[in-house]
């Protein structure tokens, strides 16, 4: 497996990284929009994958006040 690594990457490599991971390659709709808005940084050289990852999930388990959950609507 080739390395993730920005340093070991090109943008539009890692354009594809993400699009694929999530399962969106081309364009998207809009449920997913503001997902892949969240590895920007990565895409474009600023934050490693992990640290975007990880600042989503300490966000998320922090943020959680019930047991409600939200979707797309599918």
């Amino acid at each position: 497996m080739k390395s993730l690594l920005i340093k070991d990457t090109t943008e539009e490599e890692r354009r594809r990284i993400v699009e694929e991971s999530l399962g969106m390659p081309g364009a998207c709709d809009d449920c997913m929009s503001s997902i892949a808005d969240m590895y920007d940084d990565y895409i474009y050289g600023k934050r490693e994958l992990r640290e975007i990852t990880m600042s989503f999930r300490a966000g998320y388990t922090t943020a959680m006040k019930g047991p409600e959950r939200w979707g797309c609507g599918y």
